[in-house]
C-alpha cells in the first residue's frame, strides 16, 4: 500500500537525481510497450474524414499522424503533437452537435484510420452535463484523456508528470487546429471528472485531463449521458500504476485561481502555419550555430499569450539563452537579465547530459509555485506546443525535455518554484 502523499508531494515524488538516474536507469523491453492506439469493436459507425471538408480538416489536425519513422523495434507514428518517449498516452473524444453533415454524438477521434467512430448518440443529454455550466454548446467539447499505461510502462511513476504535460500538448494541437479555421476556444480543467470517467467506460485505465469547447453556449440545459458507454481498453493489455492513480485524484480538487478569459492573439499566416503543424518534429541534435533576435522574439511573444481558461496557474518562464545574435549569453527570467555566461556544458548536465541541451541556441524553462498540479503541467505543455509551432514556423528546430535534475536546475537557477518542463529551439 502506497504511503499518504500530500498532493503537491507528488511533484517531489517523481524529481530526478544523478543519483536516482544511476541507481533506475530506466531500460525496458520494447517487445513488450503496450499498443499506442485505442480501437472500438467494429460494429461502432465509424466515418472518414476528408482533409477538402474544413469541418473534417479542423478535427483531423487536432489528431493526427503527420509522418512515419522507421527504428530497429519498428515504425513509429509521428503525431501533431509531441509526446515523452513518442509513447502517446493521450486520446480525443469530441461531441458534436448542431454541425452539417455530422450527426449530434461523442466521438472517439481515431487517429489511427483518420475516422471519427460514433461512440455515443445525442438526444437530450451530453458532455455538458459534467461540465459546471451545464448549458447545452451548440460545436464542439473536445476532451483529452490518458491510457496512462503507455507512459507508465516505462517511465514508472514519473509518468504522473509525463501524461499531464502530454495532454497540455494535446491541449495546444486542439487550439492550434482552431486558429486555422479562426475559431475561438475555452480551455476547462474543472468539472466532474470521475463521473465522466465512469460513464465513457474508462474503469481505472483512462483518465480525463481537460477540455476544450470551441462553440456557441445556448440557454437551454442538458442532463448527463442517459446510459454509460461500454468499457473499451486503450491497450492490448493493462498493469495498473496506483501512484499515478492516487495522484491523478489528488488533482480533482477546483483551481483557486480565477482569471478572465481572453483569446490568444497570434500573428501566423495561416497557410503556412497549418504546414507547421504537419511539419512539427522533436529535433534530435541541434548544431552550436545562432538564431537572430527577431526569430527569438516571435517565439518569446508566441509562448507568452494569453490561454482562454478560467483557471489559472502562474507559470514563470526562464531562459538559458546560448545563441542569439545580439543577446549575451546567460539566464534571463522574463526580460530580467540574472546571470551572464556561457553554460552550455552545465545545461547539457543538468538535462541528464543531453546533447541537444548543450547544443541549443535557447533554453527555456517553465518555473510554477502551483497549488494544481494537473492544471500547472498541462499549461505548460500548452505553452510547449506553442513553442514547438512557432519555431517550425520559422524554420527551427525544437524539442522537449522532460528529463532533468530538477532540485539541481531549480538551484542553478535560483527559482522559487518547481520546474515543471524544458524545451529547446536552435
Amino acid at each position: 500500500m502506497l504511503p499518504k502523499i500530500l498532493k503537491n508531494d507528488y511533484h517531489e515524488a517523481t524529481k530526478l537525481s544523478f543519483l536516482s538516474v544511476q541507481i533506475d536507469p530506466n531500460y525496458v523491453d520494447a517487445a513488450t510497450q503496450p499498443a499506442p492506439f485505442k480501437r472500438y469493436p467494429k460494429f461502432f459507425r465509424r466515418f472518414t474524414l476528408d482533409l477538402e471538408n474544413p469541418t473534417h480538416s479542423f478535427l483531423h489536425f487536432t489528431s493526427a499522424i503527420t509522418a512515419q519513422k522507421m527504428y530497429r523495434e519498428g515504425a513509429y507514428s509521428l503525431r501533431v503533437n509531441p509526446s515523452a518517449g513518442a509513447l502517446y498516452p493521450t486520446e480525443i473524444y469530441v461531441q458534436v452537435r448542431g454541425i452539417n453533415g455530422l450527426l449530434d454524438g461523442i466521438y472517439h477521434l481515431e487517429v489511427e484510420t483518420k475516422s471519427l467512430t460514433l461512440i455515443y448518440e445525442l438526444i437530450d443529454d451530453g458532455l455538458e452535463g459534467y461540465l459546471v455550466d451545464s448549458r447545452l454548446i451548440k460545436g464542439y467539447i473536445f476532451l483529452v484523456s490518458c491510457v496512462y499505461f503507455r507512459s507508465s510502462w516505462k517511465y514508472k511513476n514519473r509518468s504522473l508528470r509525463y501524461c499531464f504535460l502530454d495532454s497540455g500538448h494535446h491541449l495546444g494541437a486542439i487550439e492550434a487546429s482552431a486558429y486555422v479555421q479562426d475559431y475561438t476556444t475555452q480551455i476547462l480543467f474543472d468539472f466532474d471528472h470521475l463521473a465522466l470517467n465512469d460513464d465513457l467506460g474508462f474503469e481505472n485505465k483512462e483518465l480525463i485531463a481537460a477540455a476544450i469547447v470551441v462553440g456557441n453556449v445556448k440557454e437551454k440545459a442538458v442532463r448527463r449521458l442517459r446510459s454509460p458507454i461500454p468499457f473499451v481498453c486503450g491497450t492490448d493489455y493493462f498493469e495498473p500504476n496506483r501512484f499515478v492513480e492516487a495522484g491523478y485524484k489528488q488533482t480533482l480538487l477546483p483551481t483557486n485561481h480565477q482569471q478572465e478569459i481572453l483569446q490568444p492573439n497570434f500573428k501566423f499566416e495561416k497557410a503556412k502555419f497549418l504546414e507547421s503543424i504537419q511539419k512539427r518534429r522533436s529535433a534530435r541534435r541541434f548544431h552550436q550555430s545562432q538564431i537572430t533576435q527577431e526569430e527569438f522574439f516571435i517565439v518569446w511573444e508566441s509562448l507568452n499569450q494569453p490561454i482562454a481558461t478560467h483557471s489559472d496557474e502562474a507559470i514563470e518562464i526562464y531562459a538559458v539563452i546560448q545563441s542569439v545574435a545580439g543577446i549575451e549569453p546567460g539566464i534571463y527570467r522574463g526580460k530580467d537579465g540574472l546571470k551572464t555566461g556561457n553554460f552550455r556544458e552545465k545545461m547539457g548536465y543538468l538535462c541528464v547530459n543531453q546533447a541537444i541541451a548543450r547544443d541549443s541556441a535557447v533554453l527555456f524553462f517553465f518555473v510554477s509555485e502551483f497549488q494544481n498540479y494537473r492544471v500547472a503541467l498541462q499549461l505548460a505543455g500548452l505553452i510547449g506546443q506553442r513553442v514547438y509551432l512557432s519555431a517550425t514556423y520559422l524554420g527551427l528546430g525544437c524539442s522537449g525535455i522532460g528529463a532533468f535534475f530538477d532540485d539541481e536546475i531549480q538551484a542553478f537557477l535560483e527559482a522559487k518554484g518547481s520546474i515543471l518542463y524544458a524545451i529547446a529551439i536552435g
